[in-house]
């Protein structure tokens, strides 16, 4: 099943890359339609085919808490707007990672980064089951509306431990099931490359992120995206004296 769902998701959100200028809300889907997540002035000091290609369900950077001189991944960087946002907290010092399995995305992204002068970001090619970054090399995981997304979601919490330094820790934007809704009734209200369909429940993100050793885990929802579903910020940490890697 793994492969297939890869296939439509890169499939999708590479038509968006490519038609991003054209239709400035997602490409003209109708999915989630990201620039009103991010304030007049963020979006003043990007490029704006960057704030066009955002398709996420909130503002990761608004609550990653980034300092000065850290290491920020963000998983399904897409055009790049929450990396060159990143890039721009942690300053000269720090460093931003964007991973995006999507070559038009990435072409995109890079291009954005370029015309905003980012020196300190670095788009990567991958899947976000398997991050291509070393155990313990990154202070901070963001994502905006990706985690749904992933075919394997076990793995994706596997390779956040496993990246994260110990105190590192996770921020991210998502959309979340109420736990009483089945995953058929989540599939009823929306499509799997709509963030809908392959949502978590609360409880099973809570126990995804516990699993893999992260603690300190909240889940606060923002709005309602649909009935029983909710975009939702989400926060753990690595504990400092876990191990530098996780086993799979």
């Amino acid at each position: 099943m793994t492969a297939p769902i890869h296939e439509v998701v890169r499939d999708h959100y590479a038509r968006i890359a490519l038609n991003v200028v054209d239709d400035p809300c997602c490409g003209g889907n109708g999915d989630c339609c990201g620039p009103t997540n991010y304030s007049a002035d963020e979006l003043a000091s990007l490029p704006e085919a960057a704030g066009l290609a955002s398709l996420g369900c909130g503002n990761p950077i608004a609550v990653a808490e980034l300092r000065e001189g850290e290491t920020v991944l963000d998983l399904g960087s897409g055009g790049g707007i929450d990396v060159l946002l990143s890039a721009q907290r942690v300053g000269p010092s720090g460093r931003a990672f964007g991973l995006d399995m999507t070559d038009e995305m990435l072409a995109l992204a890079r291009r954005n980064a370029e015309a905003a002068g980012a020196t300190n970001v670095e788009f990567l090619k991958g899947h976000i089951e398997a991050i291509p970054l070393p155990a313990a090399s990154v202070d901070v995981v963001i994502s905006n509306c990706v985690i749904n997304l992933a075919a394997d979601k076990p793995a994706v919490f596997r390779e956040i431990a496993r990246v994260l330094r110990p105190g590192g820790r996770l921020g991210v934007s998502d959309i979340v099931a109420d736990d009483t809704l089945t995953p058929a009734e989540r599939v009823e209200r929306g499509s799997y490359v709509g963030c809908i369909a392959g949502a978590l429940s609360y409880t099973e993100y809570r126990e995804g992120l516990r699993q893999v050793g992260l603690d300190d885990v909240s889940i606060t929802p923002t709005h309602e995206e649909t009935a029983g579903m909710a975009s939702a910020i989400i926060r753990a940490r690595k504990p400092l004296g876990q191990p530098l890697s996780t086993p799979g």
